[in-house]
């Protein structure tokens, strides 16, 4: 897809917005931080549409999204480390003899089949603790809308509030099971998936 520097700006920062907030900016707060005219923005935001890299739904405020299957190069960076043995972490094992090469993008990319882009996001809280999902850890999300039971996702809750969560549909209702016993399930008729975790990083200083 054929995209000028100013409409990826674009498609980033609606992107960031719809992944923190909930919804997209207006065509004037894009403006202001792009520093160029609603007029500019709006030209840009219709071409993008017809290249299919935004969709819109009509008569409704920010409601701006990217379609599934649309990827940001920021979501397509490959990262590869060398892949030289493995580690004991219970009784000492023998050296490993191969040498690889542990590449990143296989490991947090789309599973096969799958052309959704991924994103990162810092854990704040700890109502997934017991999953080994710990407050300052970063989630590497898979963007996606939709979610099978079991799945750890980034929801989006009706009072603008995003939430990471296990998500289960049952009969009526939707619910959002954390992994500490100190938090409730949140029981809700429905909610907006932004997308699906894929991992959990965790740095050491």
């Amino acid at each position: 897809m054929n995209l000028t520097p100013k409409q990826l700006k674009i498609l980033t920062l609606i992107r960031d917005s719809r992944v923190r907030r909930g919804f997209s900016p207006t065509m004037q707060e894009l403006a202001d931080q792009l520093s160029v005219s609603k007029v500019t923005v709006f030209e840009h935001v219709e071409a993008l549409i017809k290249k299919g890299a935004l969709e819109r739904e009509p008569n409704k405020a920010r409601s701006l999204s990217i379609p599934d299957g649309v990827s940001l190069p920021d979501e397509e960076r490959e990262m590869s480390f060398p892949l030289v043995g493995k580690i004991a972490a219970g009784v000492p094992i023998e050296k490993y003899a191969d040498s690889d090469e542990l590449d990143l993008t296989e490991v947090f990319g789309p599973r096969v089949g799958q052309t959704g882009a991924t994103f990162a996001l810092r854990v704040d809280g700890e109502s997934m603790r017991d999953e080994g999902i710990l407050h300052g850890d970063y989630v590497v999300v898979e963007r996606r809308n939709t979610a099978r039971n079991g799945e750890r996702v980034v929801a989006l809750l009706s009072n603008g509030e995003t939430t990471l969560k296990t998500y289960f549909r049952e009969e009526g209702r939707i619910r959002l099971q954390p992994a500490n016993d100190s938090f409730d399930p949140i029981f809700v008729t429905d909610c907006t998936i932004q997308g699906v975790v894929r991992a959990v990083l965790r740095r050491y200083d």
